[in-house]
């Protein structure tokens, strides 16, 4: 039989939280996020989960021809724009809209050759200090792209990179809305915290909201709120079984470096998990993992391909239990990915995209 380790998608779950998301800006119109293969879940996983969206958000070409052969007709929005002139082409034939936030991506611009006009982003650097053009050059890059005869439409975008904390956007948000005040398009400002947080919030309301992380059942400010205050579900599981025990006495002591030594009797259990499957070998003793939907901690280091956790609080658990890494456990049982992330020091974005390919991905349902 294979190595017992597995990565269930949940697509009802996806589904629901972008239902969720709705309820929050019941005005606005959602671009999902999927970049990254959809947070390492797969974009063909989640895809019947955010059918209902208003459009696909993304970087790379490759998966916006994906969605593309996958069926979806709908606005398809390139987050970073095109990375050179050729691309332009693609995105004519696919009718891509894209991001403009240099100038040389107007340059390309101006010198493509196309029958229809494009649709863009403009980006504004409000204060992230990643992409866009920055307040004070923003209204004459917007004055060269509506010269442009192969531009249909400008938007215009920016992104924050303090939603998650208390007045954290409002120095962006004066600065994009002083910008843009006079000029027509639609405006998208809201990202996963933004838009749960302060959505329906006059100052905070735009055309298209950008949902990411909240798709995937993770929470956008945890640990301030967590994905049960929001209403989120998990939208991966990552499981495994117990594939040995062992019986400690007081003084042995677990793992490489010895890291975990036992006050007294102990009963282990070891996990067909590792480093080498995505899970973070940073993570300490305590971590948190469920045995049979119960809930125990993880003990001494990770290993490639093992892990050890305390059966203490699961006397009955034995050779083949389930072990629930993050997600939901068979009885219903949930580990938010955040608290796992929270223990290696990062979050449940990093943990979602490094579930590696020698995991198997199923989608819960479908028998695949």
């Amino acid at each position: 039989m294979p190595r017992p380790i597995i990565a269930t998608i949940h697509p009802e779950a996806v589904r629901h939280n972008l239902e969720r998301v709705r309820q929050a800006v019941p005005d606005a119109k959602l671009w999902s996020v999927v970049k990254a293969n959809a947070y390492g879940h797969g974009i063909e996983n989640v895809f019947e989960g955010l059918r209902a969206t208003d459009g696909f958000a993304m970087l790379d070409l490759e998966e916006a021809q994906r969605l593309r052969a996958l069926g979806w007709r709908g606005p398809i929005l390139l987050l970073e724009g095109v990375f050179e002139p050729r691309d332009l082409e693609l995105c004519s034939r696919l009718s891509l809209w894209h991001a403009v936030h240099c100038d040389e991506q107007i340059d390309w611009l101006a010198a493509h050759k196309t029958q229809a006009g494009h649709r863009i982003f403009l980006k504004m650097n409000s204060g992230m200090n990643r992409l866009g053009f920055t307040p004070e050059r923003f209204r004459a890059a917007y004055a060269r792209l509506n010269a442009l005869p192969q531009v249909d439409e400008i938007s215009f975008m920016t992104h924050f990179s303090d939603a998650d904390v208390d007045h954290g956007m409002d120095h962006q948000l004066q600065v994009f809305h002083e910008t843009t005040l006079d000029l027509p398009g639609e405006r998208s400002i809201s990202n996963s915290a933004a838009t749960l947080r302060y959505g329906t919030e006059g100052n905070v309301r735009c055309d298209w909201v950008r949902p990411g992380i909240v798709l995937y059942g993770s929470s956008p400010d945890f640990p301030t709120h967590d994905i049960a205050h929001w209403d989120l579900q998990p939208t991966m599981t990552l499981s495994s079984r117990i594939i040995a025990t062992q019986d400690l006495k007081a003084g042995d002591c677990v793992g490489y470096g010895s890291r975990f030594k036992a006050e007294a009797p102990l009963r282990l259990g070891v996990v067909a998990c590792g480093y080498a499957d995505g899970y973070p070998r940073v993570c300490p003793t305590g971590t948190p993992v469920l045995v049979d939907g119960v809930r125990t901690r993880t003990l001494g280091r990770v290993s490639m391909d093992m892990m050890a956790v305390d059966l203490s609080p699961v006397p009955k658990a034995r050779l083949g239990s389930e072990v629930t890494l993050w997600g939901r456990a068979s009885n219903g049982a949930v580990l938010p990915i955040d608290e796992v992330a929270a223990a290696a020091g990062t979050l449940g974005y990093e943990l979602m995209c490094h579930v590696t390919p020698r995991v198997p991905k199923v989608i819960e349902g479908s028998g695949k």
